[in-house]
């Protein structure tokens, strides 16, 4: 069955269009998820941990890439509700060849000062060697990492997201394949899991570069002659920053939560956050998934004038927000033991730690996918500015703070407090944002 993003969305229609955005974000997560698993079994906790540590650098790098396709997504949707396909073609093409001159100047920078930014984050120097050696590595693929994460939005704006998810299928099971063979079979230990990552990631970004150039395209989105545009590009870039801002903000909490948890439980406490953070990704990217894959139709029917069905979607996907984090919650708690044992069995100080970082983390995932959902609406509606103080207000700003207060009075219990605390001061912000500009918006 084609969708279109024009349709009328019931509820089986919207989740059947989201249902492969959600699984590509999923099958996407999994890349630090097995590269983990593999590493701490295989290589030990102090490579397990380094890995953690390194891992917020690189997960800013990589946002770009969401940024490009978010932004990009939202204005190409617009510009095809509002009919005009061949300016939509033009500014498809400027996004793509913007991003691969990003991809490779960042590669290069990040290549660079990985080992400095590893001492930054608070690396000893039993842990500098890994951490500069996986970060290298990872970056070697960047452009690939950038272009895959792109890619993800603008298939589903081209009206072919099952692509998509095929296409991030078969990278996800790439990476579990070279990861099984290169660290469990080969012992390559760090390097063999970075490469893995990393030729997944050229699988699932080449592969949906090659479609689009290819006579088999037959889709609303293609390549056409065109020179770069300044003014839409910045305002594509500008509206997707607050998915970058949600990634670099993510990526100084780790840091934070990392520096915090080394004063307190040291190499355990970034050892246990690390695998609450990978069973998160999971939870998270359900929600990203769903918020990305949804996005086009809010830009096309904000483009269309369809008032109405802007209305239906914000309201339906609220519902499935709040729906789902319960759902998510209870799936955590659950699951704490058999996780922690799965990843650190083999040390059980630290598997003890793992559950009740658990336990203490998973009712945040009750709110932030109403969070994520409200930044990513704003997106679609070109509203960058209030998306992006939705992201900076409750994945930095809050935080930050709390991050730096609530162990004061709390000790190591509350790092694990401050998730929830800052979800919350950050549902606020959506709340009031989502009320105040409903007559503006006329959903």
């Amino acid at each position: 069955m084609i969708i279109h993003l024009s349709d009328h969305f019931t509820y089986p229609k919207l989740l059947h269009f989201t249902f492969p955005s959600i699984i590509m974000m999923i099958f996407t997560s999994i890349y630090g998820v097995v590269d983990g698993l593999f590493v701490s079994n295989f290589v030990g906790k102090t490579a397990f941990a380094s890995v953690n540590l390194v891992m917020p650098f690189l997960m800013v790098l990589g946002g770009i890439g969401s940024m490009f396709g978010t932004g990009g997504g939202a204005l190409i949707s617009k510009t095809l509700g509002e009919g005009d396909e061949e300016r939509a073609h033009r500014y498809f093409t400027m996004m793509v060849r913007l991003m691969l001159i990003v991809g490779l100047l960042l590669s290069a920078a990040g290549i660079l000062l990985i080992r400095p930014v590893s001492y930054l984050f608070g690396a000893t120097d039993a842990m500098i060697g890994d951490c500069v050696l996986y970060g290298r590595t990872v970056l070697i693929f960047l452009t690939a990492q950038i272009i895959q994460f792109a890619f993800q939005s603008f298939l589903i704006t081209a009206e072919r997201p099952k692509l998509g998810l095929a296409v991030t299928i078969a990278a996800g099971v790439a990476n579990m394949v070279l990861d099984a063979l290169f660290v469990g079979v080969f012992r390559w230990g760090l390097a063999g899991a970075a490469v893995a990552t990393g030729l997944s990631q050229c699988v699932g970004g080449l592969a949906p570069l090659v479609y689009f150039l290819s006579r088999r395209n037959d889709t609303p989105l293609r390549f056409a002659k065109t020179h770069m545009e300044v003014y839409p590009l910045m305002r594509a870039c500008v509206n997707g920053a607050s998915e970058m801002v949600s990634s670099i903000s993510g990526s100084i909490t780790g840091i934070l939560y990392n520096y915090q948890l080394m004063r307190y439980a040291g190499e355990n406490g970034v050892a246990a956050y690390g695998v609450v953070m990978y069973a998160g990704f999971i939870f998270i990217a359900i929600f990203v998934g769903y918020s990305n894959g949804s996005a086009p139709i809010v830009g096309y029917h904000y483009g269309a004038g369809n008032h109405k069905e802007l209305k239906s979607m914000l309201r339906k996907s609220l519902i499935l927000m709040g729906i789902s984090g319960a759902v998510m919650v209870t799936l955590g708690v659950a699951l704490s033991q058999p996780l922690a044992d799965l990843f650190v069995g083999y040390d059980m100080d630290l598997s003890v730690l793992t559950v009740r970082a658990f336990k203490l983390c998973m009712p945040a995932i009750l709110i932030m996918g109403i969070n994520i959902y409200a930044s990513a609406f704003f997106t679609a509606l070109n509203n960058g500015s209030v998306s992006a103080v939705i992201s900076f207000l409750r994945a930095l700003v809050f935080p930050v703070i709390i991050i730096l207060v609530l162990p004061v009075f709390f000790g190591l219990d509350g790092v694990w407090y401050s998730l929830l605390t800052g979800e919350f001061l950050g549902l606020i912000v959506s709340v009031f944002f989502l009320l105040a500009k409903r007559k503006e918006y006329r959903y």
